[in-house]
């Protein structure tokens, strides 16, 4: 693993982290995976809360399950080229293996590292990896449009237009917050707060956008 970042004290846990469950032996990198799934959320969320001082809890939730994703995750395997050293079994073996295995092996290599060497060592790696999309995050204003982008996936993919309905609606006039999810055809995705209706929506069109982008994965 040439191109990653971090000198392990304890090499085995290196091995063990790029083990999958499919793969013969006891042994594999669940355990690993399900602790950096944890510490990752740790360090995006406690980056969010530094970064971006004026944000509210919902909208850093909606950034954070953007930049942890499967599919930003995938992408920072790849990166890495964390396929190359995978350990896998049947026929996983014989076919490029997956968004959902390559970010699953990425969470466990953190989770390998916060073992070995601590949580400064996982946030280093975390970000280098991951801090270019946390920072366009943490700047909603820049991201694309997600509703723009919606619409044309929904018009490329099922040839019609997404829908968005109101789920829930709490607070006075001066200080309401909307529940909004997408719907496509007969499908809903998971909704999402907004301080107006039209933030609501969008946040919604990015839940929407996620689901999608792992199913097309």
């Amino acid at each position: 693993m040439s191109l990653l970042p971090h000198r392990f004290s304890d090499p085995a846990l290196l091995e063990l982290a790029l083990t999958h469950a499919s793969a013969s032996g006891e042994r594999n990198n669940e355990r690993l995976e399900f602790l950096g799934d944890a510490v990752l959320d740790l360090i995006v969320a406690a980056e969010l809360y530094r970064q971006s001082p004026e944000l509210p809890e919902g909208a850093m939730t909606q950034l954070k399950a953007h930049v942890v994703s499967r599919k930003a995750l995938a992408r920072a395997a790849d990166r890495l080229g964390l396929a190359a050293g995978a350990r896998t079994g049947g026929g996983m073996r014989r076919r490029a293996l997956p968004a959902s295995v390559l970010a699953n092996l990425f969470e466990a290599v953190l989770g390998a590292i916060y073992v070995d060497a601590g949580y400064d060592a996982a946030r280093s790696f975390a970000l280098e990896y991951l801090g270019d999309l946390l920072a366009q995050a943490s700047a909603a204003e820049e991201l694309d449009n997600p509703k723009q982008q919606l619409q044309q996936l929904c018009q490329a993919r099922f040839g019609v237009l997404p829908d968005y309905q109101l789920v829930e609606s709490r607070g006075r006039a001066h200080a309401r917050a909307f529940l909004v999810l997408a719907r496509i055809e007969d499908q809903s995705y998971p909704s999402a707060w907004g301080r107006t209706r039209k933030e609501a929506e969008t946040w919604a069109a990015h839940e929407a956008l996620l689901v999608l982008g792992e199913e097309g994965a």
